[in-house]
């Protein structure tokens, strides 16, 4: 989010010496400026093509952001704020009509292809078909998912709230039939020593609620309760070798066990998630927050959480993949030092992470 900081994490990832950068949506924000912020947004609320083309032009007069694109490929996935906040499909989060949000999106994916990284084949139907995936020789298979543009609406209104029968319900879904079975078919069939789904929302769930009451994010995989199953239960049954999920999102730090039935303590790991901050959005943040002992009380496949500003750096070989969360202490003001608050290790053919 441009208003919100300074773009110094960038400028720390651009020194790295690293072989591809995954961005997992939010490149832009769509909102008018706001007064109180570090840097301004160019225009009101954007909506057609050209409100779009202005927006990324702002960001991208960042030199930061520049140095990065300069140095690395990108793999780059959308997730909501490049359309509008909260979306699902055809459904707006705000008071749209269908037509006039379809219209809204078809310029919004539109844009997004001409700015971004990415390749023709993208271009399908009339439309904009990101889901892809990206092979590195036998080391990995990335999976660029798409969580945004073939899900069902966020059940029961949306928000935090405990499960509801819409969100248990099997007809939920977050990636859609076609690039589930698409997914599933590609994890049975790889031969990569990782498979590794870069996609946008929280797949783990995160009661923030002491007790037994539940509460969660509607808009996140749990949600979705029985897409997720199916998910999890189809990395598992694929016996794809050493499962990896890659997450945005959520401005915060994560590193989760992933089980096809979360609150079982029989219910094996089948995959790890890191869950990557954000650079800017959300403002400097915190390394803890009110409800971080809480959470990590209630949720046992939880290992890490963290809601400072950064990225996160994975280093792959055939026996180990290490992930070490960088982190700025600040974004309201430029040129903060980097330093690894944490880091975390999967070993070959051992699921779950451990902290080093």
């Amino acid at each position: 989010h441009y208003e919100m900081g300074y773009y110094t994490a960038y400028k720390h990832l651009a020194g790295e010496d690293l072989d591809l950068v995954a961005h997992l949506g939010d490149y832009i924000y769509e909102y008018g400026p706001a007064t109180d912020r570090t840097r301004k947004h160019n225009s009101a609320e954007i909506i057609t093509a050209d409100d779009y083309r202005n927006r990324y032009a702002l960001y991208k007069t960042d030199p930061l952001l520049q140095q990065a694109h300069a140095n690395f490929p990108w793999a780059v996935v959308w997730d909501d704020h490049e359309v509008d906040n909260n979306y699902a499909g055809l459904v707006p989060e705000d008071k749209q009509t269908k037509e006039e949000f379809a219209k809204r999106q078809k310029f919004a994916y539109q844009v997004y292809y001409e700015h971004m990284p990415l390749r023709k084949s993208v271009l399908r139907g009339g439309g904009v078909e990101i889901y892809r995936r990206l092979n590195f020789g036998g080391l990995a298979n990335f999976y660029m998912l798409d969580t945004r543009q073939y899900r069902s609406d966020q059940p029961c209104g949306d928000g935090s709230k405990p499960a509801c029968p819409e969100s248990l319900d099997a007809k939920q879904t977050m990636m859609g039939s076609a690039q589930e079975q698409w997914l599933t078919q590609g994890l049975r069939q790889s031969s990569a020593r990782w498979n590794v789904m870069a996609q946008q929302v929280m797949v783990a769930p995160a009661d923030a609620v002491a007790g037994a009451e539940q509460r969660f994010s509607m808009d996140q995989w749990n949600g979705y309760h029985a897409a997720r199953k199916r998910f999890l239960e189809s990395v598992r049954d694929s016996k794809a070798a050493n499962p990896i999920v890659l997450t945005g999102d959520i401005h915060t730090n994560w590193v989760h066990d992933l089980k096809p039935e979360f609150y079982k303590e029989s219910s094996p790991v089948v995959a790890t998630e890191f869950v990557g901050t954000s650079i800017t959005s959300g403002g400097d943040g915190s390394d803890v927050r009110p409800t971080t002992a809480t959470v990590l009380a209630e949720n046992p496949h939880i290992k890490f959480f963290n809601a400072q500003r950064g990225y996160v750096r994975c280093s792959l070989t055939t026996d180990r993949w290490q992930t070490d969360f960088r982190i700025v202490a600040a974004v309201t003001k430029p040129d903060e030092p980097i330093s690894t608050r944490a880091s975390f290790v999967v070993e070959n053919g051992k699921p779950g992470a451990k902290r080093v």
